[in-house]
């Protein structure tokens, strides 16, 4: 993809007198009509309606750019988007796991003086954090002497009391943290949240840097952007840091997913995929005598360090929450022995409680000695008789907001409910005060944002990020910026349809390049991690991708068959021929049996995706096994799948053949574009081995499937031989072996027992054979691999085959290559049991 044009730096020309005083404070081109909100800081111009020094690089930039070359630019990003295949789910949406994620074509600029008091604010944050939850988890003085109240912990879902004495490894709960900033009128940076249990948002920041660059690549560059690698390179070296030290490489780390149905699923694997740690689900592990254990095709292996997306309840339905189906039983143990260090450790869902926050300058006196350098937003925590006072003397001064209900409700505006609405909250509240926290209604600052027109300020919270370093907190030099949907909106939420943006902290040009190089690991020889360990989960959902794709191929080649016979000169043979076919789609099961309505039936296959078997069911579940292995699939190959997608979806308007005929040709391309993706950009470990296992076993069952629905017309009628060689892919190869039309003895030998061809059975059951003696291996048994031994015995059955002698005589070639046929298709389907007994369900004893 070619890159939009950099901007033309020489000046324009001035249109008039207003413009001129526009240009005389920095504003021209797409900025000419920018206003800032009175009354509200602005992130990009002064009062006087001049440009901030940290925004005059970019902004001679913009001052020289038409609202013609940012929609250009726009639609660049969009593509990276959907290219990269980024989203943000959410459990309600129609789009399911498909909403795109929204980024702004404007970058959020920081300066460098307030990113370094930002730094010092977040580094103490972090130690003050720490510190109260090793006392509330510990000894817990605070609440003895009075610097906390018991109401705010004792009422507090987050406080979990399983975690009473422990000591974390590495003597630390946190180590990421996220901060939500806001600016206030005066300019003064304020934290409105805490976010510590599993802070969100570091792989949307990688992405959206990542496409960013991509798009404005000499304006970020004279920008002097400090870079965000340096700060990943820092999180890799912190988490081999927890490993025991006779650990090499990355041995025992990695990340804990709740799934692809998790609205930030896509940072979990795109973060896993960029820090290189494997990617996996709390069924994919298993706690043994208080060690956590990851399930894998060779066998259980330890687990030393790992970083968690789920919240603190979910991780262990044994101790925590007995309903969740994201956790590992006895993880909650494992931890507390100390044999696993969790990042973040588990009960830190107690501080980002906002109830806290009238209490943190205090606590940062007594426990630290220092002043809070980052204040929060003014909170007063109802549950205290004096704050509940204020509250209801003048109710519509303040937002209301749950102490203890994170992301479940929104803040609520007091003075914009109905009568009636009010009524019942106030009652709410006098009723459970201690639930409730209130703060004063604060003017967010507000920074330029493309609303696809034209630039306008909107609000902004910027989630700033640390990590631990030593005995303090290392910042990241960026962060994720968020903007309201809508124009003088408060309330900024990706669930309510924010927008993100890439967050540019500028330097001074002399950034430290060995930042987060200080403890390389020493050069070796052997592989950091062993290539073998694929978890069974991801080996199951890349088994069924290929079967997926199998079928996903056969749909559409039998599809574009038929249409090419339907839109064809209507000849006698293309008459035949397309019955037959619609024949062999009743048999095979793609279409009903009495089908008189065809092009309906042919345009319900092709567009429903609720019908079992259309190109968009199969499509949905190709695209949800490769979701669920996504850590393991390389950014090109998500395109093809993206690919995939967009050139499956027909015209709006009437249902055309022609234009039915041309998609499926454009799938056919797409999926012979991923099976070389396959074969030629996958290491050839297990992962890849259980996709290629798939993809075989499910070729081979549908032709089988193919010709016995073929040997049920055959007798009668042989216009179906000459679609079933398009179906296969191998008209080319029969025209090249018999230079005659196809007959039945041949194309039989073609389809079943030519192993050079790689349409047949015979070929299929070789690679099969051939995979399957390369699959892990119990020490402790004697004889064979099953699934080896169950490959050998397919071969041997379809090698007796005898079409030579059987060609001689026709009845008797129908029924032998039938029988053979069945014998093959259940045996593929015990060898798909054997499989998955051994390797994915573990019903089969393994060694541990």
């Amino acid at each position: 993809m070619s890159n939009p044009k950099p901007f033309n730096l020489e000046p324009l020309p001035p249109a008039g007198q207003s413009q001129q005083q526009q240009q005389m404070r920095g504003l021209d081109g797409c900025l000419l009509n920018y206003r800032a909100m009175p009354g509200v800081f602005d992130e990009m111009v002064l009062p006087s309606g001049e440009l901030r020094p940290h925004w005059k690089t970019f902004g001679s930039f913009l001052a020289h750019c038409s609202d013609a070359d940012l929609k250009q630019r726009n639609d660049s990003i969009q593509r990276l988007l959907a290219d990269h295949g980024a989203t943000y789910n959410i459990y309600d949406d129609a789009l399911g796991t498909s909403r795109p994620w929204m980024l702004d074509l404007l970058p959020f600029i920081v300066a460098e003086q307030d990113w370094r008091r930002v730094q010092e604010g977040l580094d103490q944050r972090g130690r003050l954090l720490n510190a109260i939850l090793l006392d509330l988890y510990g000894p817990q003085k605070l609440l003895r002497n009075g610097l906390l109240p018991p109401g705010i912990v004792q009422a507090n879902p987050g406080f979990l009391r399983p975690v009473m004495g422990v000591n974390p490894p590495g003597g630390k709960f946190i180590f990421s943290l996220g901060s939500d900033l806001v600016r206030d009128a005066g300019g003064t940076w304020r934290v409105l949240a805490d976010r510590a249990q599993a802070p969100s948002g570091h792989g949307y920041t990688l992405e959206n840097r990542i496409v960013m660059s991509n798009v404005y690549a000499e304006e970020f560059n004279a920008s002097r952007v400090r870079r965000l690698a340096n700060y990943f390179e820092l999180k890799r070296e912190m988490l081999r840091s927890l490993a025991p030290k006779h650990r090499h490489g990355d041995a025992g780390i990695l990340m804990l997913t709740p799934g692809p149905y998790n609205e930030t699923y896509f940072e979990h694997a795109f973060q896993a995929r960029y820090l290189g740690f494997p990617l996996v689900e709390g069924a994919d592990l298993t706690v043994r005598d208080r060690h956590a254990q990851l399930k894998t095709l060779e066998g259980l292996r330890r687990v030393e360090v790992m970083v968690r997306h789920v919240d603190d309840v979910f991780c262990d339905p044994l101790e925590l929450n007995s309903g969740s189906l994201l956790g590992t039983p006895g993880l909650m143990e494992a931890w507390r022995s100390g044999n696993i260090a969790l990042a973040n450790g588990l009960g830190t869902g107690v501080i980002e409680t906002p109830a806290l926050h009238p209490f943190m300058p205090g606590l940062c006196r007594h426990i630290l000695g220092e002043e809070l350098k980052l204040p929060c937003v003014p909170t007063w925590w109802c549950g205290q008789r004096r704050e509940l006072d204020m509250l209801m003397r003048d109710p519509d001064r303040w937002v209301v907001k749950p102490a203890f209900m994170r992301g479940s409700r929104d803040p609520i505006f007091i003075r914009d409910q109905e009568k009636e609405q009010k009524a019942r909250l106030l009652e709410s509240i006098r009723a459970a005060p201690h639930e409730w926290v209130a703060q004063e209604v604060l003017s967010l600052s507000t920074t330029p944002t493309w609303n696809g027109s034209k630039v306008e300020p909107r609000s902004l919270v910027w989630r700033a990020f640390a990590i631990a370093q030593g005995d303090g907190f290392a910042t990241m030099p960026g962060g994720l910026a968020r903007v309201s949907p809508e124009p003088q909106r408060w309330l900024v939420t990706m669930r309510s349809g924010g927008i993100s943006k890439d967050t540019w902290v500028l330097g001074d040009g002399t950034e430290d390049t060995t930042f987060g190089h200080l403890s390389q690991q020493p050069i070796v020889i052997r592989p950091a991690r062993p290539p073998s360990g694929v978890p069974s989960r991801a080996a199951d959902h890349l088994f069924w991708l290929g079967r997926y794709a199998e079928r996903l191929e056969l749909t559409i080649r039998m599809a574009r068959v038929v249409m090419q016979r339907l839109a064809s000169e209507r000849g006698l043979v293309q008459s035949r021929e397309a019955q037959s076919c619609v024949a062999l789609m009743v048999e095979i099961g793609l279409l009903p049996t009495g089908t008189t309505s065809l092009r309906d039936h042919l345009q319900a296959l092709l567009q429903d995706p609720k019908r079992d078997g259309s190109v968009p069911d199969l499509l949905g579940r190709l695209r949800y096994n490769a979701s669920a292995a996504r850590d393991r699939l390389s950014d090109d190959m998500w395109r093809l799948f993206n690919r995939l997608d967009r050139d499956a979806r027909l015209p709006a308007g009437p249902f055309s053949v022609s234009a039915a005929q041309s998609a499926l040709d454009t799938l056919v391309l797409d999926l012979a574009a991923l099976s070389g993706m396959q074969h030629e950009n996958m290491t050839r470990g297990h992962g890849w081995r259980f996709l290629e296992i798939g993809r075989r076993l499910e070729r081979g069952s549908i032709i089988l499937t193919l010709l016995k629905g073929t040997l049920k017309q055959a007798p009668q009628d042989d216009s179906i031989l000459s679609p079933l060689l398009e179906i296969c892919d191998s008209t080319m190869t029969y025209r090249r072996l018999h230079f005659a039309r196809p007959v039945l003895a041949p194309v039989l030998d073609l389809l079943l027992l030519n192993d050079s061809n790689p349409r047949s059975v015979a070929h299929q059951l070789m690679v099969l054979g051939r995979q399957a003696s390369q699959l892990p291996v119990d020490p402790t048994l004697e004889s064979r691999l099953p699934e080896k031994q169950q490959t050998d015995v397919l071969l041997s059955d379809l090698s007796s085959l005898n079409l030579i002698t059987l060609a001689r005589t026709p009845g008797e070639l129908h029924a032998a290559v039938k029988a053979t046929c069945d014998t093959l298709t259940d045996g593929l389907e015990k060898l798909s049991d054997i499989i998955t007994e051994h390797y994915f369900s573990h019903a089969i004893r393994r060694v541990e």
